[in-house]
């Protein structure tokens, strides 16, 4: 890999579709940012967003995906622990599920589960991964994360938390039974929603809950954490 191009990391057909995907998600992000307009003084002073019941369906166009290096970081964590069963919740398009089952496929198979909300988006994402070449490494589920990862078998290798803050301790501890000693929880936006995210840190760096947790610079602080217990 180049610093100037993660997808160099890839194979030439996983690299080409998310170079497509990426390349969409950025030209999105500016009406992205104009629909959190409202939420910018509590972002801005870290203190969580007021919500109104409808929010969630504001982003059910949206990606809101990883950026490349970002995703090009998780792909080598996943890498690292030789992750063969991987889960995610924020499915959205499936640009990091494509990055998390090239990793799977490329430590010598295995899995990653998906969740997604809306049933449209979820669609999308198997579309993509199958134009990835990926479909045999990746199960995507429908609905809300709290009753499809329900039945999860583990040992659970690696967690992408990227779904809404809302929601996201409840999902990690519904999946930290099954995570095995040395698996890898990566948090999206914990910097830039310091607010949304401050109880869900605080669990995580309690000693008690069995994870040791740092803060990496993507996205204005993402939050990488460790089962050691």
């Amino acid at each position: 890999m180049t610093s100037r191009d993660p997808l160099a990391l890839l194979d030439t057909r996983a690299a080409g579709v998310l170079r497509r995907l990426h390349s969409a998600n950025d030209r999105q992000l500016p009406r992205i940012l104009l629909r959190l307009a409202g939420d910018l003084p509590a972002l801005a002073l870290g203190r969580p967003r007021r919500r109104p019941p409808a929010a969630a369906e504001r982003f059910d166009d949206a990606f809101l995906a990883l950026g490349r290096k970002q995703a090009a970081y998780c792909y080598a964590q996943a890498r690292a622990v030789r992750a063969r069963r991987v889960v995610e919740f924020g499915t959205s398009f499936g640009v990091s599920t494509i990055w998390l089952a090239a990793a799977v496929r490329d430590n010598g198979g295995g899995t990653v589960i998906g969740t997604e909300m809306v049933p449209e988006k979820a669609e999308r994402a198997r579309a993509h991964v199958r134009e990835a070449g990926l479909a045999d490494h990746v199960d995507i589920r429908t609905g809300d994360a709290l009753e499809t990862l329900r039945d999860l078998d583990g040992p659970v290798d690696l967690m992408l938390n990227d779904g809404f803050p809302d929601a996201a301790l409840d999902v990690l501890r519904l999946v930290a039974p099954r995570l095995r000693t040395g698996a890898v929880v990566i948090t999206d936006n914990v910097g830039a929603m310091r607010g949304d995210y401050a109880g869900y840190v605080s669990w995580l760096r309690d000693p008690v809950n069995g994870f040791v947790s740092v803060r990496v610079p993507y996205k204005g602080g993402t939050e990488v954490s460790i089962r050691v217990e």
